[in-house]
């Protein structure tokens, strides 16, 4: 058996995959002995042209990270799902739409507002917009043209496994290269690299079951580095959120934010959420109850920030 066709692309993201998998370190030099990059546009010179011209499943596995958010996601999305035998929805934004999802709660002409008139350092009082068409002296501009929404990747492609995390951790990705190379593949559709058990399991903090009768922000208190986060009133992700990261946050006396989304069966995290805190909180009415809740600011940005167009809520309406 040759070496393994490996594909990497970055579309709406911020590029922290691309970090993340650099941060397996010295076992780059081990990658490169069981598979050729054929197409990684952050880090090696290839062009869109030089996809095109692969025969259909040249590539053996695709690594894609990033939200579907406009006309050239798409169309560089179902190119090297054409041509990868396996692809990947890497990370949390091309899984769930993350961190780039929550333009969701946006309607499409408020972001364009936003970003080319009202920003401070804006000066376009004929409110000119983007065009995906534009005629110059020296030819025509084609521009991809803004969704008006985000997508997950799945929604545009078939996805054949799911890996999550923002960004996935770096023991998870050499994890699963090497069950790439091996050949053992698990089931289409499921996702690696991660456990089918809540953050809660594997997190060490102290439970007591103690109810919350109120919600801070990391820097209202003192945050005790033994005791259950959720306990001390923070709201963290980690009883609706799926485990395989570490628990990097909340050993860093963090909340949970749920980046590695929900597990198997649960559709909507955020939904999930709201039922896990009608759990924990002490309230003996419903008035009190929604006083408590309102204490947690921003909550549909809190709940969802990750898993926005994932959910069944998807979008504002």
């Amino acid at each position: 058996m040759g070496k393994l066709k490996l594909a990497s692309f970055w579309a709406a993201a911020c590029g922290g995959c691309d970090v993340a998998i650099l941060d397996i370190h010295e076992k780059i030099v081990d990658l490169s002995k069981v598979a050729d990059i054929v197409f990684w546009p952050i880090a090696t010179d290839f062009k869109y042209k030089d996809v095109e011209g692969y025969e259909d499943g040249y590539i053996d596995v695709c690594l894609f990270h990033g939200a579907i958010r406009n006309s050239e996601n798409e169309y560089v999305a179902k190119l090297l799902r054409k041509k990868s035998k396996v692809m990947v929805a890497f990370g949390s934004c091309a899984m769930f739409g993350g961190i780039p999802g929550l333009a969701n709660f946006k309607q499409r002409l408020d972001i364009l507002n936003k970003v080319y008139v009202e920003s401070p350092s804006t000066v376009n009082p004929e409110k000119v917009f983007p065009q995906t068409e534009y005629k110059v002296p020296e030819g025509e501009l084609d521009l991809p043209e803004f969704y008006k929404d985000v997508k997950c990747l799945a929604d545009v492609v078939d996805v054949d496994y799911y890996m999550p995390g923002c960004p996935p951790a770096a023991h998870q990705i050499w994890a699963v290269i090497q069950v790439i190379a091996s050949g053992n593949l698990p089931p289409k559709g499921s996702v690696v690299g991660a456990e089918n058990k809540s953050l809660c399991d594997t997190c060490k903090r102290v439970k007591t079951d103690r109810k919350v009768k109120k919600f801070v922000r990391p820097y209202q208190i003192k945050i005790d580095p033994e005791k259950c986060l959720l306990e001390q009133g923070l709201p963290c992700m980690g009883p609706v959120t799926r485990a395989g990261c570490g628990n990097q946050c909340t050993n860093a006396n963090l909340p949970c934010r749920g980046c590695y989304g929900p597990l198997d069966g649960v559709i909507d995290q955020g939904a999930k959420y709201i039922s896990a805190l009608a759990s924990v909180v002490d309230a003996d009415n419903p008035e009190e109850a929604d006083k408590i809740i309102s204490q947690i600011v921003d909550p549909a940005g809190t709940f969802y920030r990750y898993g926005l167009p994932g959910s069944l809520l998807r979008r504002a309406k």
